[in-house]
């Protein structure tokens, strides 16, 4: 963003689809209308990851008639910590030289070496960012001190592969809040189901309604109008989640929820438990259900996939809730006979 107040696309590498073009400019604070500053925002288009890390400059010799700029990072990985560090490093680079190709240097040798070194902008070591550290960054306990026994609405969309829309006007609570989510099913350590900065964009959303099951972050309180878009809606900032008609019936709590919401809360409420203790917790009673699971499955006409003997459930005699939940699971674990 130069002194005139204009937002300008300066230069790429490699190169970018016109629809990835706008889609950045679109995320990039610097082109937006309330002049917020945002350091570091990060999402995920059609399977490909951005990191945008945002800096105002203040006296840099090298970039006279500039007065923010953003670097974008297009990646295949979620690692939120990796990026916003190495793209902090490219930020210095640039407020140094004023021009890209020093910064070219350093992003081709983490390319090719996974390192760059420098004493006055710092180094990084791809190697020191593992994706299961990323997956662990976010904090399950802070989720359940915020929404208690109803964390298990949460669990329960996110097993049954179901549609979650979270909505907070502040970016920052909207991200710290999504990355998280995944956590909840450990088992799946799956976190391409997050979108964390979506916009309700024609694009965006058709992207978003080609995915099955996912977690989207919006800070646009219109989302609330769109219940094509979720089956649970969580308004972070009132702290309240909204099970939708569509998924009712799938999403009937009962006495199992209710021990899954108690051992959720009892957990994250041990000051003596970690988070990554807490997500260890949850996933071994997911572990015992998925085993149940298993225990009504079947082999049958060569399929190396067991599915769901629907008789052998029936007789275990589970509270209508339970048996319910169990039959929905196996359709999101693919183990229904179609």
């Amino acid at each position: 963003k130069d002194t005139n107040g204009d937002a300008l696309w300066v230069w790429c590498y490699p190169s970018i689809t016109a629809e990835l073009r706008s889609l950045l400019l679109r995320k990039c604070c610097l082109t937006d209308e309330n002049k917020l500053l945002h350091t570091f925002v990060f999402g995920q288009y059609k399977r490909s990851w951005f990191y945008i890390t945002t800096v105002e400059v203040q006296d840099s010799p090298a970039l006279k008639k500039v007065t923010h700029f953003s670097i974008v990072l297009m990646t295949k990985d979620f690692n939120p910590e990796k990026y916003a560090a190495f793209t902090r490093i490219l930020c210095r680079i640039y407020l140094k030289h004023g021009s890209p190709v020093k910064m070219m240097e350093s992003y081709i040798a983490v390319l090719t070496k996974g390192i760059c070194q420098s004493e006055e902008n710092g180094s990084f070591l791809s190697k020191d960012f593992d994706a299961r550290k990323a997956y662990l960054a976010g904090s399950i306990k802070d989720i359940v001190s915020q929404f208690g026994m109803e964390t298990v609405i949460l669990y329960t969309a996110l097993m049954l592969k179901k549609r979650i829309v979270v909505y907070h006007p502040r970016i920052e609570a909207v991200q710290e809040f999504t990355r998280t989510l995944p956590a909840l099913v450990w088992h799946r350590q799956d976190w391409s189901i997050l979108h964390s900065y979506v916009h309700l964009n024609e694009e965006e959303v058709e992207a978003l309604k080609a995915c099955t099951g996912y977690i989207a972050g919006f800070t646009d309180s219109e989302v609330n109008s769109r219940p094509d878009l979720y089956d649970v809606y969580v308004n972070l900032a009132d702290s309240e989640i909204t099970i939708s008609p569509v998924v009712k019936e799938a999403m009937t709590m009962g006495k199992l929820h209710k021990e899954i919401g108690l051992l959720i809360v009892q957990s994250a409420e041990d000051p003596d438990k970690s988070d990554s203790q807490v997500i260890k917790d949850i996933s071994l009673k997911t572990k015992e259900i998925l085993a149940t699971l298993v225990s009504l499955t079947e082999v049958s006409d060569g399929n190396e996939k067991p599915t769901l003997n629907s008789e052998a459930l029936k007789q275990k005699r589970f509270p209508p809730a339970t048996e319910n939940f169990l039959f929905h699971l196996a359709a999101a674990e693919q183990m229904l006979k179609i």
